[in-house]
């Protein structure tokens, strides 16, 4: 079979791994500095952290938003989080999370992304964050985002903050610049199929030193821990918290794989992108089959189509051994979320049609030709 995912493990990680399990020292500590350190260097950004998963992330990102500066004015319950309702439910459990309440965003039919004339149509003066998500790892127009934000300055008085969920998007890059890099808060999976992982992990990227130092801080219940000291009597003991905080950090196994790992990821990278550009090449014209528009240089996580008698197709591909799904179902249909009903005309649509088939690095060419002769052989 086909798959979808698959893991990816360096080959040189073993024995790393095993002289941090074998060193008394396993949990947050020198590797997780060595991997914030390449994470950085690597994305462009310098504010960047670790943490144990990419819904760790999402939910310090909105707890982060929720005070106020001198140049944000911070959101509370009764204020508004714009999100996409095509995600992983991860996204809209870290509103939840925060108390916010919902409304959702439409999709762009040619792109599976937000629908950015709905984003600006459903601004209020309730709406104080955007979040939004670079399905199958390809890049919302991050530009087109800036003009919302300065239309919203225009109409309210403040530019709304976004969050990007770049949970399919590491290595992906809009404006020449690697998505992370772009002066919003930026939150990475590092989870088991992604194309970094550390087994499990997550990496949030902030958009200065603010934000930065008090994210760091609430990673881990609050404690500084460059300041553990009683009374200058015991290092082990934590210093005053001034703001309660979570257990979200890594530790030094998932760090150390991390590093092993990372090295390999622009070349994963650019085996789907080549892979993608086939199919972009092959599947033209098909009757039935829609391909989605690409913006920036995206990782391609996940290939995505639109196909006329979807389920029909799917379970034509499984039975020749090809693997292809939606991966993730509407948000806005669950039960703890039924209070934010609202027409979704576009999702409707495009939920009916939607796929996503196998692009990943582990494909020969022989499996690209197959793909694209089974899609052939069940549409022309």
């Amino acid at each position: 079979m086909l798959s979808l995912f698959k893991v990816f493990m360096s080959q040189d990680v073993i024995q790393p791994v095993n002289d941090v399990l074998m060193s008394g020292f396993v949990t947050q500590g020198k590797k997780v500095d060595e991997f914030e350190e390449a994470l950085s260097d690597y994305i462009g950004n310098p504010y960047t952290l670790t943490l144990n998963s990419a819904t760790a992330g999402l939910t310090l990102a909105l707890r982060l938003l929720k005070n106020a500066t001198d140049t944000w004015p911070g959101f509370d319950d009764e204020d508004v989080v714009l999100t996409p309702a095509l995600t992983c439910f991860a996204t809209t459990s870290a509103i939840l999370a925060n108390n916010a309440k919902i409304r959702w965003l439409d999709v762009d039919p040619s792109t599976a992304n937000i629908n950015i004339e709905d984003l600006k149509r459903k601004l209020s003066p309730k709406t104080k964050v955007i979040y939004v998500v670079h399905w199958g790892g390809c890049a919302v127009q991050l530009d087109k985002l800036r003009e919302v934000q300065d239309y919203c300055f225009d109409q309210y008085g403040f530019r709304p903050m976004i969050v990007e969920d770049c949970a399919h998007a590491f290595g992906a890059s809009f404006e020449g610049k690697k998505i992370g890099s772009h002066g919003n808060i930026c939150v990475f999976s590092l989870q088991a199929i992604k194309h970094l992982t550390t087994g499990d992990g997550g990496v949030i990227t902030l958009p200065n030193q603010e934000l930065y130092e008090r994210c760091k801080l609430l990673r881990w219940y609050g404690i500084d821990r460059d300041k553990r000291n009683y009374k200058g009597k015991d290092f082990r003991m934590e210093n005053d918290i001034l703001e309660s905080g979570y257990k979200f950090h890594m530790n030094d196994i998932n760090a150390t794989i991390g590093l092993h790992n990372l090295p390999h990821v622009d070349g994963l990278v650019a085996k789907d992108r080549s892979n993608a550009a086939y199919y972009d090449e092959h599947l033209q014209g098909i009757p039935d089959v829609t391909l989605l528009k690409h913006y920036g240089d995206p990782a391609f996580w996940l290939y995505t189509i639109r196909v006329e008698r979807k389920n029909d197709f799917i379970n034509f591909m499984k039975d020749n051994n090809i693997m292809t799904s939606q991966v993730h179902n509407r948000n806005d249909i669950n039960s703890c979320v039924k209070e934010y009903v609202e027409e979704l005309p576009n999702l409707t649509v495009v939920e009916q049609d939607l796929v996503c088939i196998p692009v990943g690095w582990w494909l020969e060419q022989s499996d690209l030709e197959h793909v694209v002769s089974k899609i052939k052989e069940f549409f022309v």
